[in-house]
């Protein structure tokens, strides 16, 4: 936000032209309609120079292109697409035409067609690109004359890349208010040609703390220019979470999750400091409730002007408005987001500072006390209070608050605190581990991506999540807690041998374990919540069905046939059965494991429903996604 709050542009609906109204529904329609491929490139052969990545469909025997993204290098990609059904594929550019040329490395998504069901569901997905694959030719032609009819379109000029850590200057035009609101308006749009992602404004320092800075509703990297302009570069490096501010959060809380964990798994950094404003602050408390357990290196938040209590003008938009911004069913007050948004607590390790306005003027949209945008109320929710460890209050609006000397003193201040707690916890005896890993064919190094998961011993005490690259193999990890742990790794499509070893780790030593991945087949899935549009958004993962009892969630074919029961253990075992190879079932998610290749039928019997059957193929190494199953309503 730069000179008003994106909440109070709700009320502009009302004067928009019709042209303008049509526009607005067809893209919230877009939005909840729309299915988000996300997964990562790898590559077999040696690359490191950009990578396009493309949905696409055929039609009379044309290729149409759904949508495509650049990378500046191989790793996570992001796509969105309508329902139907599409292939994948990504190949190399070494020379930046935007063309698929013959020595170019190329991947296809070949175990089958990928089925978007259009309901708000995200796919993930992995390509690994070869020099082997060269029918693709054609398409890469196709991808590179639909980038130059769009890059002629784009007042941006040239696609930029959407992989996370990509390094820009902070007067891009991309950055810029008039783009940050485009992001507000136009959700989709702006994810198809600016995508949503972490940018760096220097080349990665291991050296430097890295503080992440997130923006509100409607606003832009710019935003922060007085807190990039006076942060300590030398002790500090900045990261920018840009995003459509116009999607719902739950879709933003992911997609903060999902680069944050593609910056984690390339660089592990061990400390990381995040910095929300207005809105933002909602995307990344609900990041941090959700998924925080797998980020132990982030150990500072702090927020300023945030509507922890919604915003009363959004509901009123959604009541009355004509046409409704996604993100505007997440900011009501009476919303779903805002009063579910404490049930989770902040991870235990993280200390949060809350900041807050009250230099608003009176006006007729504020009467009760305000920075000028969000009410003091809200701005105060007893429940944000209650977690922070100080509240800071300022005669601030609320743009002001962002470029106010006195609100910066107090959060540097903060910063070199929280850099004294580090050092403190360094000197407490943390310890580092070695994990080896090795693939049973030489071919599926790139095949997949392993996750280090280290469970304490000790009960009262969070287990860690790691991601990996095949670069980490033999090489040293952490610094982790001291303490006895149970660590075992996880890889999709594949068994891990051993299953899990028992490791103490401390000062004293680097222990050194190794596994082995085999390929294996497997089918997980879920059934999805039955839920309205607007809690169903683009790029988020549903929530399971509570509501069902299950009888019983069949796997079969002519020479293998599985079957999982209910259990009466309501504990969540999902890694610790994967890690045994054992079926799973918890709550309406499954999982079937050491699955042979072939073709299976799939039975799901609930109690009240007709069964649900539906067959798919399964090839070991090659993870076999299940979109949520929507069960038939019964008759």
């Amino acid at each position: 936000m730069r000179n008003r709050s994106g909440l109070v542009l709700a009320l502009l609906c009302f004067c928009l032209s019709a042209c303008s109204l049509v526009r607005l529904k067809e893209e919230s329609k877009n939005f909840y309609s729309s299915t988000v491929l996300a997964g990562d490139i790898s590559s077999a052969v040696a690359w490191d120079k950009p990578v396009v990545v493309a949905a696409y469909t055929r039609r009379n025997g044309q290729i149409e292109i759904a949508h495509y993204t650049m990378l500046h290098e191989a790793g996570g990609y992001e796509l969105i697409v309508q329902k139907g059904d599409y292939a994948l594929f990504a190949f190399g550019d070494a020379n930046g035409n935007l063309t698929l040329d013959a020595g170019e490395p190329v991947g296809e998504y070949g175990v089958a067609p990928v089925r978007a069901t259009g309901t708000g569901s995200l796919v993930n997905l992995d390509l690994v690109m070869s020099d082997k694959v060269q029918s693709a030719i054609p398409i890469g032609t196709a991808v590179g004359t639909a980038v130059g009819t769009a890059v002629g379109a784009r007042p941006s000029g040239k696609p930029h890349s959407t992989q996370v850590g990509a390094i820009a200057t902070l007067d891009d035009p991309l950055f810029s208010a008039d783009a940050g609101r485009r992001g507000y308006w136009a959700p989709v749009d702006f994810f198809k040609e600016v995508g949503g992602n972490i940018y760096f404004l220097e080349e990665y320092d291991p050296r430097k703390t890295p503080v992440l800075f997130v923006h509100g509703a409607a606003g832009s990297p710019q935003d922060w220019t007085y807190f990039l302009q006076h942060l300590d570069r030398s002790r500090y490096q900045p990261w920018i979470f840009y995003y459509p501010s116009g999607s719902s959060l739950d879709s933003m809380s992911y997609l903060l999750y999902w680069k944050l964990g593609n910056l984690q798994r390339r660089y592990h950094f061990d400390r990381l400091y995040l910095t929300a404003h207005s809105m933002g602050s909602l995307v990344v408390r609900s990041f941090l409730a959700n998924y925080g357990d797998q980020f132990p290196a982030a150990k500072l938040f702090i927020t300023l002007s945030a509507p922890w209590g919604g915003d009363a003008l959004a509901d009123q938009g959604v009541a009355y408005s004509p046409a409704v911004i996604p993100s505007w069913n997440d900011v009501r007050a009476g919303g779903r987001f805002v009063q579910t948004l404490f049930q989770k607590p902040l991870p235990r390790e993280l200390d949060y500072y809350l900041f807050f306005g009250h230099g608003g003027r009176y006006s007729m949209l504020r009467p009760a006390s305000s920075d000028g945008v969000i009410t003091l109320a809200s701005q105060l929710r007893a429940d944000a209070q209650s977690e922070a460890r100080r509240v800071f209050g300022y005669d601030e609006d609320h743009v002001g608050i962002l470029s106010s000397p006195q609100v910066f003193a107090q959060y540097a201040a903060l910063l070199k605190e929280a850099d004294q707690r580090g050092s403190d916890e360094h000197a407490a005896g943390k310890g580092n581990l070695r994990v080896a890993f090795s693939y049973a064919r030489p071919d599926e190094t790139s095949a997949s991506t392993p996750v280090l998961v280290l469970t304490p011993l000790d009960a009262a005490r969070e287990r860690i999540v790691w991601p990996l690259n095949a670069r980490d193999s033999g090489r040293e990890l952490g610094p982790f807690p001291p303490g006895t742990y149970n660590v075992g790794l996880v890889t999709r499509a594949f068994k891990t041998t051993p299953a899990s070893t028992q490791v103490t780790i401390g000062p004293g030593g680097i222990p050194d374990l190794a596994f082995q991945l085999t390929p294996q087949g497997i089918l997980s899935g879920y059934i999805g919540a039955d839920v309205t549009p607007a809690d169903n958004p683009a790029g988020s993962f549903r929530a399971g069905r509570r509501d069902i009892e299950i009888e019983s969630i069949i796997l079969a074919n002519e020479s293998d046939r599985r079957e999982i029961t209910p259990s009466a253990d309501t504990s969540d075992r999902t890694l610790e059965a994967y890690l045994a190879g054992q079926d799973y079932m918890f709550k309406s998610f499954f999982s079937f494991v050491g699955l042979n290749e072939g073709r299976y039928e799939l039975t799901i019997k609930v109690r009240g429903y007709p069964p649900y059957r539906h067959t798919y193929d399964v090839v070991p190494g090659k993870y076999g996604y299940v979109t949520p199953i929507d069960l038939t309503a019964p008759k």
